[in-house]
Parts: C-alpha cells; structure tokens; sequence
C-alpha cells in the first residue's frame, strides 16, 4: 500500500470513528407524550409488589382513563415520582396543595403505606374533595389522608408539624405564598415539589425565581415534558 493509500485510509477510519461518537452522542428521540392527561411516555410500568399494591395501581389506572377529565391531574410518570421521591426519603409528613381527585395523593400514598407516614391534602372545591374521598376509600388508603376543604393560603397556616414534602400543584401564582409559608416547617432535608414548572412557567416566576436564586436551597427540574417537575431541596 502506498504512502497516499494508508493516508487515506487512516482519514477514513478516523471519520467512521466520529461518526460513530457523534451518533452515540445524539439523544435519543422520544416518543410522543402518551394518551390521557397528558401523560409522558411510560417506558415500563410499574409492578406491583403485592395484593395490596396491585389494588392501589389498579384504581389509579381506571382513574387516569375514566375520570381525567378536567382534573388537571399529573401524569403517571409525575405519580411515580412522587412515590419515589417519598418512599426514598422515608418521608412520614407529606402536604399536597391541589388534592383534585385524589390521583396524586394517592401515588403519595403507595409510599406511605412502607414509611407509616400521613399526607394532609388540600382542595377548595367541594366536588372534587368528595370524589377524592371517594377514591382514598376505594384504593384503601383512607387511613393515611387528611383531606381539608378550603382556601390552602389560610389553612396551612394551622399546620405546625415538621414536614418532610411539600408538594404543589394547585393556583400557579400562589406558589411563592405557599413556598414563604411553608419552607419555615420544612426539615431539613426535605422537598419541595411543584408541579407544571413548563407548562406554567410564566405564572410561577417568582416562585421559580425565589427557588433558583436562595443559597439554602437547591432545585433541579425533571419530567421537563410536557409538564415539568421543579424538585427543591432545603440543605442540610
């Protein structure tokens, strides 16, 4: 082989190297956001551990494809997180601000069941707490939820408790109040979640500024789509 051929053919394999690393490099395109409440992609289900936990997962799924509608409820991927999130952290006092019917808290609950903790839920509308009492009793978790009925501004002021996640999902500009008010009871330790960080984003911007920019706190966004998860940390 002459000179100018390894030349060439040194060239060659050095550009089907790179090709190579630019392929590896690309992300990988993702599937469309899935049906019913518009749901991110659920790449593999959840698997229920026991009897019990099969129940659970089952209401949530007749939920999600029977009773969406107009609940503005997470998607499943978001409920699964929030399980995560509590069962990880041995979280034993949960607050939920938007109860809805139910959908999340109960996520919320998978883990509570493990950690023997409690979730203090709040919803302002009547309707919608009564569906969601509903469906704590129908899942069989009733006995860990406290749902209060009324304006969340004025009621978590009663809360004095240490809290182990805070978790919001309800009036979007109302986050920041809810977060001044709420982050004194935080452990620390422990999470504030808030819900439609993407999707809401311009009305959460003072929130979303007082979470980036406080030095005891640390927060990073997941589920960025189509939704978006704003996860806070208070420090140690």
């Amino acid at each position: 082989m002459t000179g100018r051929n390894v030349k060439f053919g040194i060239l060659t394999i050095l550009a089907i190297t790179l090709a190579g690393y630019v392929a590896l490099a690309q992300p990988r395109r993702q599937q469309p956001p899935g049906k019913g409440m518009g749901a991110s992609t659920v790449t593999n289900p959840a698997i229920p551990a026991c009897e019990e936990e099969k129940k659970i997962l089952d209401i949530l799924a007749v939920m999600r494809e029977k009773e969406s509608r107009g609940m503005m409820n997470v998607p499943a991927n978001d409920g699964r997180l929030l399980r995560m999130l509590a069962e990880s952290i041995g979280a034993k006092n949960v607050v939920e601000i938007g109860t809805s019917n139910g959908y999340s808290g109960i996520w919320f609950c998978l883990a509570l069941r493990k950690t023997e903790g409690k979730l203090t839920t709040y919803e302002i509308d009547k309707t919608r707490a009564a569906l969601a009492r509903e469906n704590f009793k129908r899942a069989g978790v009733e006995k860990y939820v406290t749902l209060v009925e009324g304006d969340a501004h004025k009621e978590i002021t009663r809360l004095t408790d240490k809290i182990d996640i805070v978790f919001m999902d309800a009036d979007k500009a109302g986050y920041v109040d809810y977060l001044k008010k709420l982050l004194p009871l935080v452990r620390p330790g422990g999470l504030i979640v808030a819900h439609n960080t993407t999707s809401h984003g311009k009305w959460m911007e003072p929130y979303l500024k007082a979470v980036t920019t406080d030095k005891n706190l640390e927060t990073l966004f997941l589920n960025v789509k189509p939704a978006g998860v704003g996860v806070t940390m208070k420090k140690r």
